[in-house]
């Protein structure tokens, strides 16, 4: 129930004892009994008010509340309130009560509860307030409840999100019956009553540190506030744990005021409140202002200071300054809008000028902007003429329009819109809020007259149904009704055709109304006001014919008929005489029988209103006058009409048939005319159907007429019979003459042109061949005889060849140099690196150094001269036995099982050897397309054996090292692919590397030294930090925590660079690492059928990212991705940034999260997530790919087609390692004795010696060193040029498809020379003599060809011998070759070997991609020897550093080796370099400045007694540490400062010296800086 609040502050008589009347001990404790229970009943009050305002509904009475709060609903609702990201409306149990109100209560409502108490506990209220559950749910404790919903309000007020609660004790009444009530329900539960008054104070000791802080900061404020100082009060204002926000140095006075006032009347009000209140119960925050009020007080001072301003910048007119004012947070007005900032100045101007204090409050400023802000909004709206934002401002209480009806809202906006475009085109931007009112009030209006005007219509339909011409009248000229051309005399007709119109709606089904509505009636209204216009028309007509006939004027026909109202196109002016004379005798005919006749005339209009008319007193009636006569005599309109119409049809009858078509449309535009028409065509139509009959009738007319004429003329002709022939032939000559002749100049003159057709047409006969030639399925052998041209090699054919050999040559001797200079100089790095830790001396250095200078220019071809010896000399067997050598790698080369097998069959540490150098100089490191073709095969088979053979598990890949894999990187990673990684990585990678402003270091222990390090270093002090901590100790500190996100962010920055680079690259990855990718996936698949898609992508990642790109990225300068000038290198820094963003790819690569020891990065998770997401798509694109047959477009025939046979180059040391594993394995690699590989090895024998290749005296027996030379010597590089040992040869055992390939070399030599349609048809026809010399010479051309041709390019003997023989004995060879074929099912003699003609067109084809191929291999040999050629460059460039390096250490060599003489007069030779003194210090000093930490078994008091000397040596760098215990000397160490510096930036804080001292290095180095360097 509602209960009104009282007038006074004063409680009523439950709240104190007030009066003077002396009570009994009983009446007292009732007193208070009763007290208890009206508080109690005011908490619930306050509570049920607070809870309204923030759930904006209504709640169940006071008195009823405990009871309506049970089910939690409310509860619920409220936590959604203030927390509303932990419950949702969804998650409310019952939410609209309907269960509770149907059965009561449901366990279920507990979770409501439970919600509204976790919210609770998310926003930091104490729990020392929260109820249980039971509390609520089994009434056990609903005080305890209230309690906390008003610790609540109060916690919320101060965060900001809440009202404050009210304080209604003593200010609202419950009857006594409601007390009563409430006090025995609290004695009949026992419960105790909380505190409320303590709120304030326990909530403030609750509060967290930062709460606390606020705290006091308020409780500062009160104070400086109570000392009325403005300076100290702005002071505590500012703190920045009061979270106070606005603060205006400059309103200080005025804080100070408002503060002051604020907190005496807090004051009072607590006095009259905790009259009769122990002091402690009394909360602090009765009497002191929170942080909520103090805001409130600065909020208001800001206020008006920024009305003010508002008010003085209205004043001086400029819409900018007036817009920024508004906008002020301090102004606390609703929001402005920037398009409107015009519009506000105005508006405001006028107000201010309203105003008598020239002057806007804040109330009325906050009135006014907005309903100017909500007006501007429907301008804007309007602007963009979007009727549905129209019509919500509209609807908009903040705009403040008056006699705003909801329900015309629609209306409004369209006359809005309406009235916004005239205003624009008037150059009005905006429309004012006058004058939108206006716009409302006239749409009102409209709509009122519209309701108006449905009344009028209703009473006009009612007069119509009573039939009374002068109410129906009366009702049409009702000015609401706006009925127009109303005329009084004619409320008769009116009546009539508004009832005949109302009738024959009623009459209509389909018509949902039954009443004439306004427009039906105005179209009535106009009918019977054209009928009056038609009768008089007729009345016209009648008098004025009627009076012609009767003056007999026969010339006056036309002109009367014309002018009456007949339409001009009735009257045909030829049916003047003939109008007239019917017209005549129809009158006649009509007076003949009248005697005695009126002056009233009768027109009937419509079939049924009567109009009638007095030709003497010119009355006009719609009803027949009393006592009227009518006048027979005269022809009426209908009567003259009848007969003009009768004679016009007869005229068209009578002309239509012989009428132009112009006639025919005049005719048509007559009233008859259209149905005459109807009936010529329906004439026309008959005779159409009687054609036949027609066509008789007038062919023997014809015919008859014809006949005669053609007897006349053949008489005259047999006349004349002699001229008549002399006419006829000297016609014919002439005729003929002119048209030679004018068609030989026509060509003459289009010379040019004809030209062009002729080619163009040839043109398009060879496009056409070419087309079917490569399109068709079986071309013609007409078609390929065009083309067997293409098949010939050119000298431009055999120079390329040459030039991509001698390139091929060229990169793998490139290749295997720069490989073995980059390892000499890797070893060049390590021994510079022991020199400068004093591990080896100067002299192994420049050894090692002038061996690269040998390298450099040009050991390697020591044995140029030995082409002539050895292997390769002019010998049979010598020959016989590199032919074998060379059959034995083709071997190799095009069968991958071999080496497949050899792999698996070596230790690890062999087989890696062996693929580093055997295998990719076999395949020429894919230096064309044949060699990658047939190293993918390799990769391929090998792959598949080794999954197939040594993968138990899916993971044993990854874990794993397999070797194939291993082999597969290293090749793509070398000179093939490097090229790649530079294209996919560089650009990112270098901006990594040069952002030196980028720091990424993830390991907070790290984090946490070098911060140490850098306090230290700073400062000179020991850290009072701990050196050694874990990772959750490090991450305890704040510094550490801030450094680590902000590497964190920098990583995920970098790593998206990194990845994007990455992502959009996947057509830069190299085939052949697609490739294998692919068959790795299928292979994996095809061994483990349940592995899933996740689990096999991600061992395509780990190939694809962490085994090909992930080192590059971590170390690009060892793998060429960045150029390094020589003696540059990266830094630390660079290097672990580098690191870090290949950490966390890898982690995303194998969808692994940071986890454990690397828990601190967890943040990262989810961008892991969302990364490997992107990895997954790119490693699923990278598997699809073609297969090589497809790509490189080969087959295991294509070396037998092509013009230049295959060259490798390896050194003699890899032949010979190469034998003599493939003698170790063989019987595993070729377990059949018949193997082509066994009978090979049996050939070669025993493996070779150096000296057996290089042939015998190249090194002479008796040299020293003849063991290093032959060392050397083995490393010496030789061609081999590979041939099958299994080549056509007569006579042999051959297979179908390599006879195939020797009959299309004879069919191609046959058809070049021999025409013919089909190949039976060439090999049946004997050649003619012409052929056959034609033949010779063709082959005799190809001799001088072959005999230019270098001898690795030459066609192998068979074929040669073949091309020798004559056409006849080549097309015999070609009859028995086919029918071989034929019996292997490659041919067939029934299409003519068809089959045998489209291998031809194949190769045809395959010519030209060949060719075009050829060039792009040109191309990338060249741009790879340049890349190979710029890395040579650079490593000459750091062999020259290196020889820089060393000579300066020789020079400082001498230096140091120089003693100079000291005289000791002074004079003599200048002194050396001057040393710098030791420095001496005692224990106990060192430990004071925190250099040394402590001495095993040594107290602190015995450091005194210690003594240390530091002493720099003539070594730069290095020195000599001496200690001493009491004066005696007792051991010495060196120190190294490169050390040093390296144990500092690895992190080692503490290091030990003499096994028992601990110092710490970041001091030590500190110290020696300082005493030996000035630093």
């Amino acid at each position: 129930m509602p209960h009104g609040e009282l007038p006074s502050l004063q409680r009523p008589r439950y709240g104190s004892i007030v009066d003077d009347e002396r009570l009994s001990a009983e009446e007292m404790d009732e007193r208070r009994r009763q007290n208890i229970a009206y508080e109690y009943l005011c908490h619930l009050e306050e509570a049920k008010r607070w809870m309204e305002v923030c759930l904006v509904e209504e709640l169940p009475p006071t008195t009823e509340l405990e009871e309506g709060l049970r089910n939690g609903v409310y509860l619920a609702k409220l936590a959604k309130f203030f927390a509303p990201k932990m419950v949702s409306e969804k998650k409310i149990y019952d939410v609209e009560q309907t269960r509770y109100k149907k059965s009561g209560l449901h366990f279920r409502h507990t979770d409501n509860t439970v919600q509204w108490l976790r919210a609770m506990e998310s926003i930091g209220l104490p729990k020392i307030f929260y109820p249980e559950t039971t509390d609520v749910y089994d009434r056990k404790n609903i005080p305890r409840m209230i309690y906390c919903i008003h610790a609540l309000s109060l916690y919320l007020f101060k965060l900001g999100l809440a009202p404050q609660i009210q304080d209604l004790l003593g200010k609202v009444d419950f009857t006594e019956e409601e007390i009563s009530n409430m006090r025995k329900e609290l004695e009949k539960y026992g419960i105790q009553m909380p505190a409320f008054s303590k709120i304030g104070g326990i909530l403030a000791n609750e509060l967290s540190v930062d709460e606390a802080a606020l705290h006091a900061a308020v409780i500062a404020i009160n104070e400086a506030v109570e000392k009325r100082r403005a300076e100290q009060t702005i002071v505590t204002l500012r703190n920045p744990n009061a979270v106070l926000t606005l603060v205006d140095d400059h309103l200080a006075p005025e804080y100070q005021k408002e503060l002051w006032d604020a907190k005496k009347r807090k004051e009072e009000n607590a006095r009259l409140k905790n009259s009769c209140i122990s002091e402690e119960e009394r909360d602090a925050y009765e009497e002191l202002l929170t942080q909520a009020e103090i805001q409130d007080g600065i909020n208001k001072v800001n206020r008006l200071a920024a009305v003010d301003h508002i008010n003085a910048v209205i004043r001086e007119g400029d819409p900018e300054k007036t817009l920024l004012a508004l906008q002020k947070p301090e102004a606390q007005l609703p929001a402005v809008y920037p398009f409107a900032a015009a519009m506000y100045q105005h508006e405001l101007f006028n107000l201010q000028n309203q105003n008598a204090m020239n002057y806007v409050a804040h109330e009325e400023l906050l009135i006014a902007v907005e309903m100017l802000s909500a007006v501007a909004l429907l301008n804007q709206a309007l602007k963009t003429n979007d009727l549905v934002s129209v019509q919500n401002q509209l609807r908009s209480p903040t705009i403040g329009f008056n006699n705003l009806d909801e329900a015309c809202v629609e209306r409004y906006a369209d006359a809005l819109l309406t009235i916004k475009l005239e205003a624009l085109s008037q150059g009005q931007d905006s429309l004012s809020w006058n004058e939108i009112q206006n716009c409302i009030d006239m749409v009102n209006f409209q709509i009122q007259e519209e309701n108006d005007r449905i009344v009028a219509v209703g009473y006009i339909n009612e007069a119509i149904d009573e039939g009374n011409p002068l109410k129906t009248l009366d009702t049409l000229l009702l000015p609401t009704a706006k009925i127009r051309n109303v005329n009084p005399d004619y409320a008769q007709h009116y009546q009539d055709v508004l009832y005949q119109a109302k009738s024959q709606k009623l009459r209509d089904s389909e018509s949902a109304s039954k009443v004439l509505w306004l427009d039906e009636i105005q179209q009535a209204v106009d009918e019977a006001n054209m009928d009056k216009d038609r009768a008089e028309k007729w009345v016209t007509l009648v008098i004025d014919v009627n009076q012609f006939l009767e003056r007999r004027k026969p010339s006056d026909t036309l002109s009367v008929l014309t002018s009456s109202s007949l339409d001009a196109n009735d009257i045909i002016p030829e049916c003047a005489n003939k109008y007239y004379d019917a017209l005549l005798k129809a009158k006649e005919q009509k007076s003949q029988n009248v005697s005695d006749e009126g002056s009233w005339l009768k027109c009937t209009l419509q079939d049924q209103y009567e109009y009638y008319y007095n030709i003497d007193s010119k009355e006009s009636s719609w009803k027949m006058p009393e006592d009227a006569s009518l006048k027979e005599s005269w022809l009426l309109g209908k009567d003259i009409e009848d007969i003009i119409s009768e004679i016009t049809a007869s005229y068209i009858r009578e002309k239509i048939w012989s009428a132009s078509e112009d006639l025919i449309l005049r005719f048509k535009s007559t009233p008859s005319g259209h149905r005459l028409s109807e009936e010529f065509e329906a004439r026309k139509s008959f005779l159409y159907d009687q054609e036949a009959s027609v066509v008789k009738i007038q062919a023997f007319w014809k015919g008859c007429k014809q006949r005669k004429a053609y007897s006349c003329r053949r008489q005259m002709f047999i006349d004349n019979l002699a001229s008549i022939v002399k006419i006829q032939s000297w016609f014919r000559m002439s005729s003929a003459r002119k048209s030679y002749l004018s068609r030989l100049q026509f060509f003459r003159d289009h010379r040019n042109e004809i030209v062009k057709i002729q080619s163009l047409l040839r043109a398009n006969k060879a496009r056409d061949d070419y087309k079917t030639l490569v399109g068709s399925e079986n071309p013609p052998l007409t078609v390929i005889r065009k083309f067997v041209h293409l098949l010939d090699q050119s000298d431009l054919d055999f120079q390329e060849e040459l030039e991509v050999a001698r390139l091929r040559e060229e990169v793998v001797t490139k290749i295997r140099a720069n490989q073995q200079l980059e390892k000499d100089l890797n070893l060049m790095d390590i021994k510079i690196g022991l020199l400068v830790k004093n591990r080896i001396t100067l002299q192994d250095v420049i050894s090692h150094s002038k061996k690269l200078d040998k390298k450099k220019g040009g050991e390697m071809q020591i044995l140029n001269n030995t082409e002539n010896q050895g292997i390769k000399s002019l010998s049979k067997e010598r020959r016989k036995t590199l032919e074998t050598y060379q059959q034995l790698f083709y071997l190799l080369q095009t069968n991958p099982l071999y080496l497949a097998k050899l792999i698996f069959q070596m230790p690890q540490n062999k087989s890696t050897k062996f693929m580093d150098t055997v295998i990719f100089t076999l395949y020429n490191y894919a230096s064309n397309q044949r060699e990658e073709y047939l190293l993918l095969k390799l990769f391929k088979t090998a792959l598949e054996e080794e999954i197939k053979s040594k993968v138990d598990q899916v993971q044993d890949i990854v874990t794993g090292n397999p070797t194939v894999i291993k082999m597969v990187v290293s090749f793509n990673r070398g000179a093939r692919g490097q090229n790649t990684l530079r294209q996919l990585l560089a650009p990112v990678v270098k901006e990594i590397i040069n952002d030196k402003s980028l720091i990424i270091n993830t390991n907070p222990v790290d984090v946490y030294k070098a911060w140490v390090n850098q306090l230290e270093t700073q400062t000179g002090e020991a850290s009072k930090l701990p050196y050694d901590v874990t990772t959750e100790q490090a991450l305890t500190y704040p510094e550490v925590k801030n450094k680590l996100e902000a590497s964190i962010e920098n990583l995920r920055r970098v790593t998206d660079k990194v990845l994007n680079s990455i992502i959009s690259s996947l057509d830069l990855l190299p085939y052949g690492l697609r490739y294998i990718a692919k068959v790795l996936k299928n292979s994996i698949h095809e061994k483990f059928p349940d592995a899933t898609e996740d689990e096999l992508l991600k061992i395509v990642g780990n190939l694809l990212y962490y085994r090909y790109m992930n080192p590059a990225i971590v170390a690009p300068d060892g793998f060429d991705i960045i150029d390094m000038t020589a003696g540059g290198q990266i830094n630390p820094d660079q290097r672990r940034n580098l690191g870090s963003v290949a950490k966390v790819l890898q982690h995303a690569a194998s969808n692994k999260l940071f986890e454990g020891e690397n828990e601190h990065l967890s943040s990262m998770n989810n961008y892991l997530l969302e990364t490997y997401q992107e990895f997954r798509k790119y490693f699923q694109e990278a598997c699809n790919v073609a297969e090589p047959e497809e790509k490189f477009n080969m087959d295991k025939y294509t070396d037998v087609v092509t013009v230049s046979k295959p060259v490798i180059y390896i050194s003699i040391e890899e032949i010979i390692s190469t034998h003599s594993l493939l003698l170790e394995h063989q019987d595993a690699i070729a377990p059949d004795k018949n193997d082509s590989l066994n009978e090979l090895l049996e050939l070669l024998g025993e493996v070779p010696s150096v000296e057996s290749f290089i042939g015998e005296g190249a090194v002479d027996p008796n040299d020293p060193n003849k063991e290093n030379t032959l060392s050397q010597l083995s490393k010496t590089e030789i061609s081999l040029s590979l041939t099958s040992k299994y080549d056509l040869q007569d006579g042999e055992a051959i297979d179908g498809q390599s006879l195939m390939i020797k009959t299309k070399k004879l069919i191609i030599d046959v058809i070049r020379n021999q025409p013919g349609n089909t190949l039976t048809e060439i090999l049946e026809t004997p050649a003619t003599p012409q052929q056959d010399l034609d033949h010779t010479k063709d082959m005799l051309s190809r001799a001088i060809i072959d005999s230019r041709t270098p001898e690795e390019m030459k066609h192998s003997q068979f074929m040669i011998e073949d091309a020798q023989l004559p056409l006849e004995q080549k097309k015999r060879k070609i009859q028995r070759n086919l029918r071989t074929l034929e019996q292997t099912g490659h041919v067939s003699s029934k299409d003519k070997y068809q089959d045998i003609i489209n291998e031809i067109a194949k190769d045809i084809r395959n010519q030209r991609i060949y060719r075009k191929l050829r060039k792009a291999e040109l191309s990338k040999l060249q741009q790879t020897l340049k890349g190979l050629n710029e890395k040579a460059a650079f490593y000459a460039e750091q062999i020259n550093y290196y020889d820089t390096y060393i000579k300066t250490c020789l020079d400082n060599l001498n230096r140091k080796n120089t003693r100079r003489s000291i005289k000791l007069d002074g004079k003599g030779e200048p002194k050396g370099p001057k040393r710098a003194k030791p420095v001496k210090y005692t224990a106990a000093r060192l430990h004071e400045k925190g250099v040394l930490l402590g001495i095993d078994d040594l107290q602190t008091n015995q450091f005194k007694n210690v003594m240390f000397d530091i002493i720099s040596t003539e070594d730069v760098g290095i020195f000599e540490v001496r200690a001493k215990f009491l004066g005696v000397e007792m051991e010495k160490v060196q120190l190294n400062i490169q050390d040093l510096l390296q144990l500092q930036y690895e992190g080692v804080a503490v290091m030990k010296m003499f096994d028992k001292i601990k110092v710490n290095v970041n001091l030590l180095i500190y110290l020696l800086n300082k005493k030996f360097y000035g630093k």
